[in-house]
C-alpha cells in the first residue's frame, strides 16, 4: 500500500487489527456527540442515557490495549443552566477519564450552548497537558494526531463560540489555526492524524465552511492517513485527493463506539454496539 491508500473494516472488535500482518503503529477508541444533559430526548437524541452509553462504551475498550481514548465534540448539551450544565459535564468526564490510557476532547459546538469556552476547558483534562485548550497535537506511537476547533462564527480568530453564540451550521477554522496546522504538518517526522468535530470533506451544514481551505494544508503536507469528525449523527465516509476521511456515528443515538488501528499508510477502522 502507498500512503495514499487507506483501510477500512466495519464490524465487531476482535483480536489485535492488523494489515498484512504488520502490527499497528498505535490503537485508540473513539467516540463522539455524547450530547450528556438533563434533558427530555428529542427524536433519537438520548440525553440522559448519555451516560450509561458512555461507561458501556468505555467498559468495551478497556483491556483492549489501546494507546488512548478520544471524544469528538458535543460532549455535553444543555441542561437548563451553566450550573446544571457543568455538573452534568462533571459527571461524564469523570466516566471518560476512567479509562487507564490517555484521554483527550475535541470541542464541539454544544460544549459552548450556555458555557464560555474556557468554562468547558476547566472542567476537562487532556493527557501530558497542564489545561484543556481548543487546538493542539500529540504524538503516540510515531504517529502525530492533530485536534482542529472549528467553533468559529467567521473566519477571525477572536470570532468563537460562546455562551449559545453560534449557529450549528456555521464553523470556520480561522487564520492563526490554519497557519499552526501547516506548522504542525511541516514538522511532522512520521504519520497524522487529524480530528475535527464539523465535518473537512465538502459543502454543507455539517461541514466547516472554509474546509476546502484546510483540505489544500492537509492534501500539500502528504502526511495526513486519515480525517475523523462527528457532527452529522448519522456517520459516513469519503475521499478526497487521496485522504480518507470518516464521520463517525453519535453516541447518544446510536450507543457505538470504535476502535482505530493505524500505520504508516492508512487506518483500519472497527465499530460496535
Amino acid at each position: 500500500m502507498t500512503r495514499k491508500e487507506f483501510v477500512l473494516g466495519v464490524g465487531a472488535f476482535a483480536a489485535v487489527p492488523t494489515v498484512a500482518g504488520v502490527v499497528p503503529l498505535v490503537r485508540f477508541g473513539v467516540v463522539t456527540d455524547a450530547h450528556y444533559a438533563d434533558r427530555a430526548q428529542t427524536g433519537n437524541v438520548d440525553y440522559r442515557g448519555a451516560l450509561a452509553k458512555l461507561q458501556a462504551a468505555v467498559a468495551r475498550l478497556e483491556g483492549r490495549g489501546l494507546d488512548f481514548v478520544i471524544e469528538l465534540g458535543d460532549f455535553k448539551d444543555d441542561s437548563g443552566s451553566a450550573s446544571a450544565t457543568l455538573a452534568k459535564l462533571d459527571e461524564i468526564e469523570a466516566a471518560f477519564t476512567s479509562f487507564s490510557g490517555g484521554h483527550y476532547h475535541v470541542m464541539g459546538n454544544h460544549d459552548t450552548d450556555v458555557l464560555t469556552k474556557d468554562e468547558f476547558f476547566a472542567h476537562v483534562s487532556n493527557t501530558g497537558f497542564a489545561a484543556a485548550q481548543g487546538y493542539y497535537s500529540f504524538v503516540r506511537g510515531g504517529v502525530k494526531f492533530i485536534v482542529l476547533d472549528a467553533n468559529f462564527n467567521s473566519d477571525s480568530d477572536s470570532d468563537h463560540y460562546s455562551r449559545g453564540n453560534w449557529t450549528w451550521s456555521v464553523a470556520y477554522i480561522p487564520p492563526a489555526e490554519r497557519a499552526w496546522l501547516e506548522a504542525e504538518l511541516a514538522a511532522a517526522t512520521g504519520p497524522v492524524v487529524v480530528f475535527c468535530h464539523q465535518r473537512l470533506d465538502g459543502t454543507g451544514s455539517y461541514f466547516v465552511k472554509n474546509a476546502a481551505e484546510v483540505r489544500r494544508i492537509i492534501e500539500k503536507s502528504c502526511k495526513v492517513i486519515g480525517v475523523f469528525a462527528g457532527h452529522e449523527h448519522a456517520g459516513g465516509r469519503n475521499c478526497m485527493n487521496g485522504v480518507s476521511y470518516y464521520t463517525l456515528r453519535s453516541l447518544a443515538e446510536s450507543g457505538q463506539s470504535f476502535e482505530v488501528a493505524c500505520y504508516s499508510n492508512g487506518v483500519s477502522v472497527f465499530g460496535r454496539v
